[in-house]
């Protein structure tokens, strides 16, 4: 388990500190995406899914739901949703200090105190693994496992395992957390998967001859097709947990108003300020995770795409069978041999 401490990163070439690049917590927000705003302005405005002007939610009493990259953001609003209707939530965080931050917060704001810090990185494989064996030394139940921590990265950077980070932390350590609890959510159904994906991933093709991006490199370009993964993954997921009673759908919260891009200056800092009152609130965006999550009309809804609450058609290529397939199959390989085993039998 990490302590509290930063990945640990090795750049492949000389860059400037990272952190104001990272994107926390599944806010999806990126370049792409602000080109995206720019094109039709009115798309992050409303959120859709809801029954005479309210949210069809019900109440989490005696559930159990894990939320990673929810120190900030998008994730830190859903845990505090999840946590008022009287889950138990776990909270996933890099950052111990932010973390206990955050826990404190969602306790407050949420009264409920049944909310519980577990600190892990998730483009580090070793960490991802003493997560799940943390957790279930703890807990016997997993109801609800909210996939939704993100980064973006400029420029490429390889992680402790040697795999690229973007690729790692939005998709490969979400793979392995998803197949180390499966055991636990399926024993726990009825139980949900999501994951949360971005607009981004449209106009994108996984590149299996450079999934690393050691060929070329493009920061847009790696965040948009690891936000594809996350689709095609949920859908290869979802037909492989039929009739289980676990389903797993995939979301896109919308572009929401978040603190990314202040200190990045020139155009990505303008660019936020200017659109920022055609953007979510973190809060906002959230009700669409939370949903997903309590719903009852949604209990047996799997494989599915969400676009700020309401079912949407993700891009042509999310729906290709084939390589969601071959992504399965790679991302066995490349989370160990021990993990061909647990997906076998999903």
């Amino acid at each position: 388990m990490v302590e509290g401490s930063p990945p640990v990163l090795k750049p492949v070439s000389t860059t400037p500190a990272i952190a104001p690049f990272l994107l926390i917590a599944g806010s999806g927000f990126g370049y792409c995406e602000l080109l995206l705003l720019l094109a039709d302005p009115t798309q992050s405005t409303s959120i859709s899914g809801k029954r005479g002007g309210r949210w069809s939610m019900s109440t989490m009493n005696g559930r159990v739901c894990l939320v990673t990259g929810s120190n900030s953001g998008i994730g830190k609003a859903a845990a505090v949703g999840l946590a008022k209707l009287g889950a138990t939530v776990v909270i996933v965080s890099r950052d111990r200090s932010k973390g206990e931050a955050a826990l404190a917060e969602i306790r407050n704001k949420s009264g409920n105190q049944n909310v519980e810090l577990m600190v892990a990185d998730l483009s580090s494989l070793q960490s991802v693994r003493d997560l799940a064996r943390d957790f279930a030394t703890k807990y016997r139940q997993l109801h609800v496992l909210v996939n939704n921590a993100g980064i973006f990265l400029p420029k490429r950077v390889v992680t402790i395992d040697g795999l690229e980070t973007t690729f790692a932390t939005n998709h490969l350590g979400h793979f392995l957390l998803t197949m180390l609890l499966l055991d636990t959510l399926k024993a726990s159904a009825p139980s949900r998967i999501i994951n949360v994906t971005s607009e981004a991933h449209r106009r994108n093709k996984i590149d299996f001859e450079d999934l690393q991006g050691e060929k070329k490199y493009s920061g847009y370009r790696a965040y948009g097709r690891s936000k594809l993964a996350n689709i095609l993954f949920t859908y290869e997921l979802a037909r492989r947990l039929e009739g289980t009673g676990v389903t797993a759908n995939t979301l896109h919260p919308g572009v929401v108003r978040t603190g990314f891009g202040k200190d990045l200056g020139g155009f990505m800092a303008v660019g936020v300020r200017i659109l920022a009152p055609f953007m979510m609130s973190s809060g906002k965006a959230a009700k669409a995770e939370v949903r997903l999550a309590s719903a009852p009309e949604l209990e047996n809804v799997s494989g599915k795409f969400f676009k700020k609450g309401k079912e949407a058609k993700s891009s042509a290529e999310s729906y290709n069978a084939e390589a969601a397939r071959r992504l399965w199959e790679v991302s066995e390989e490349l989370t160990g041999k021990e993990m061909q085993r647990v997906a076998a039998a999903a």
